[in-house]
């Protein structure tokens, strides 16, 4: 058994993809002992997924499908299931727990799951990613008050070092966003000081002689794999897409390899892209919610309908012809029937996925009745009628690398009132995730507003679920997300895409072999 260590693990994303790999004879050689998270709706799926873990994958119970479908309370199910149920908690530490903040108990817990020395061990996970991000960071520029000398996101992955320095692993695996890359304190580059200190966490933290570590890249053979250099820090950067997940996210990956390892990493093998209609094009379509009108399927239908109707003389008024002649195409008797929510599959089953072969097996799950997580969020009528255009603009224009119109390419009476919409800093305020592309990168941010998340159905005049977002992170679809819908956006923008991690931990467990 090789002993994980999650760290920082929202919702599970790197420990799912790790505990799911497979050996070709069939055993499971990753297994989590300890999995930190201070968040408590992301804390509360962890758990779950790691009580689902618990049972081998054709006999988890019944009760869990009962419970993620509504059916029973969380307290039956683990009380039906305590010993499983208790083997979940105390994986991840019982309740949410905070790097830097519960140390003493943390450090302590991990301590006395190590076992033997000569045990294998792995530790991976991402410190917090807004100090670093280029959003938050623009938002931080803005704030007078704020110090970077004194926000501690900027240091967190010394918490990282800390473990590393307790756990001594032979392997460890630390992501983060790309925008670490260029991120500085008082002019100095910050990605070169943790690089250092990752070579060598307990001079770091201890300024004491400790295991020291290689850092390769996981997509960039080494100029010298013996020691590992690189011509350039972007050498470190997974582009997600060129590895079978459908969307455009990269992020800075570090594959961090004890001394003593004699072992040359591999790097992951680029596969075909992977769209978002192949994802999410078998999910039950839904229409969207009226947050400040009668949410009703009557009334939603008749809005919409009234949008096809009068919106191609405005735009042809506009000269936005092409895009009048798409919305004339839309056909009002296709929104008949539609739900803002689908927990039960139409005739008890999903339709044929256009998943490929890749994540089918990934994704699906035949004892699964019903779709999880996939209810719509509100939207404006302004906004409704606003995404009605992209979708339709997005079609007409999908030879395009951007397909999506800018700022300048709405029509006057679609312009959202912002004082500053034509300078420029809204360029990409709505954005369709285009059929036929694979999804541009889905962070955090979808949980505020959906208007960069735009479903690419015209008809359904909405942004995604997150069971959609889900399927984009390529989460299996009986990952459960507790929490209310804000929370679930948050934690699947926060992930790492599940699949991108399982054949990361194929590159960690050939080290052991």
């Amino acid at each position: 058994m090789i002993k994980v260590i999650d760290l920082f693990a929202g919702p599970g994303g790197l420990g799912e993809g790790f505990t799911a790999f497979k050996t070709e004879n069939g055993k499971l050689p990753f297994s989590i002992i300890a999995s930190v998270e201070k968040e408590a709706s992301a804390h509360r799926t962890l758990t779950l997924r790691s009580f689902y873990r618990k049972f081998k994958k054709n006999c988890v119970p019944n009760e869990y499908y009962q419970y993620i479908q509504g059916e029973i309370t969380r307290e039956t199910l683990f009380s039906l299931y305590p010993k499983e149920s208790e083997a979940a908690l105390e994986e991840t530490l019982q309740e949410p727990k905070s790097l830097g903040t519960d140390n003493l108990e943390i450090h302590s817990t991990i301590k006395q799951r190590l076992g033997k020395e000569e045990e294998f061990r792995v530790v991976i996970g991402g410190p917090p990613c807004q100090a670093y991000s280029l959003a938050g960071r623009a938002k931080n520029m803005n704030d007078q008050k704020y110090n970077a000398k004194e926000d501690i996101r900027n240091f967190l992955y010394k918490e990282y070092l800390n473990i590393l320095c307790i756990v001594n692993p032979q392997v460890f695996v630390m992501e983060n966003v790309k925008g670490i890359l260029s991120s500085s304190i008082d002019g100095e580059k910050l990605f070169p000081r943790i690089i250092n200190d990752l070579q060598n966490p307990s001079k770091a933290i201890k300024n004491l002689d400790g295991a020291n570590y290689k850092i390769y890249s996981l997509v960039k053979p080494a100029l010298d794999p013996l020691n590992p250099y690189y011509k350039d820090t972007s050498d470190f950067v997974i582009k997600s897409e060129a590895y079978g997940i459908p969307q455009s996210r990269h992020r800075v990956i570090l594959l961090g390899v004890r001394e003593d390892i004699k072992k040359i990493p591999s790097t992951l093998i680029p596969t075909e892209p992977v769209n978002i209609e192949q994802v999410i094009g078998d999910l039950p379509r839904l229409r969207s919610g009226l947050s400040k009108n009668d949410d009703t399927t009557e009334n939603w239908n008749e809005i919409i309908s009234e949008f096809i109707k009068s919106m191609p003389k405005q735009l042809s008024q506009l000269k936005f012809n092409d895009v009048a002649q798409r919305v004339t195409g839309f056909k009002s008797k296709q929104l008949l029937n539609l739900t803002r929510g689908a927990l039960v599959y139409k005739d008890g089953k999903l339709k044929k996925s256009k998943l490929p072969k890749t994540l089918h097996d990934w994704v699906l799950d035949p004892k699964l009745k019903s779709i999880l997580n996939h209810e719509t969020r509100g939207h404006i009528v302004e906004d409704l009628r606003r995404y009605l255009f992209c979708t339709a603009f997005a079609q007409e224009y999908s030879e395009r690398e951007n397909p999506n119109p800018k700022s300048h390419e709405f029509p006057d009476f679609l312009a959202p009132d912002h004082k500053n919409w034509k300078s420029g800093k809204f360029t990409d305020r709505f954005r369709v995730q285009a059929k036929g592309k694979y999804a541009t990168t889905i962070t955090c941010h979808i949980s505020k507003d959906g208007h960069y998340f735009i479903h690419y159905d015209p008809l359904q005049c909405r942004s995604i679920t997150v069971r959609e977002a889900a399927r984009i992170q390529t989460f299996p679809d009986n990952y459960f997300f507790e929490g209310n819908r804000t929370q679930q956006y948050v934690q699947v923008g926060n992930a790492v895409p599940s699949y991108l991690a399982n054949q990361i931990s194929k590159i960690v467990y050939e080290l052991f072999t």
